[in-house]
């Protein structure tokens, strides 16, 4: 690596509980020794995840965005566009950082509007080359970014699990429309809202 970067990923978009989470991570060469073992959060444990973030946080300048179920249905009605609200979290994260330390480069996963992203840092006065990549999660600084945001994704589930005292699992598979009966059995159907996204198609099989 010759030159430091800003990389940024989300987590918990797939998600039907918890949060939406963006991360972005300046990572330069002065940080690759720190950094070691580092990569995909998909492709590393959850205790290896909350293991490299706590390293990461400790090594480089970074941001975590999170919009909690509650925030982030009342955006998406608004919205109605997941890739709207998706670059506006980017959008914020990058500032975050940028003002922490200066960087030309920014790299994140390709997803369907970078442009939106180009265009608030521009109006925010901000000269910056945006890569949307496909297997962005290959560059050092996207992977760091990527291990934030699911670290902090599962550490807000985990929260939202314990505070209403139901298991919310990860993903939106048949263990999900479980919990979610068993939510609704427990909190009333008016609380859905405050632990899932309930735009999500699963909201149906949780009801019906």
């Amino acid at each position: 690596m010759s030159e430091g970067r800003i990389g940024v990923d989300e987590s918990g978009k797939g998600d039907y509980f918890g949060p939406l989470v963006v991360a972005a991570c300046y990572v330069g060469p002065e940080h690759l020794a720190e950094l070691e073992g580092v990569k995909d959060s998909k492709k590393v444990s959850d205790q290896s995840a909350a293991r490299l973030a706590a390293r990461i946080r400790k090594a480089c300048p970074h941001k975590t965005v999170v919009v909690g179920p509650q925030k982030y249905n009342e955006l998406y009605a608004k919205m109605r566009n997941l890739n709207r609200l998706l670059a506006w979290g980017h959008a914020r994260a990058i500032e975050d950082v940028l003002a922490q330390h200066p960087a030309s480069l920014i790299v994140s996963d390709q997803f369907a509007d970078p442009d939106a992203v180009k265009r608030r840092l521009f109006e925010l006065g901000r000269k910056v080359r945006l890569e949307s990549r496909v297997r962005a999660e290959e560059d050092i600084a996207v992977a760091a970014a990527s291990i934030l945001a699911r670290d902090e994704f599962l550490r807000r589930l985990r929260r939202l699990s314990e505070s209403f005292e139901v298991e919310l699992p990860k993903g939106a598979g048949p263990q999900v429309i479980v919990a979610g009966k068993r939510f609704i059995a427990k909190h009333g159907t008016e609380r859905l809202p405050e632990v899932a996204k309930v735009h999500f198609k699963t909201t149906a099989q949780v009801l019906g």
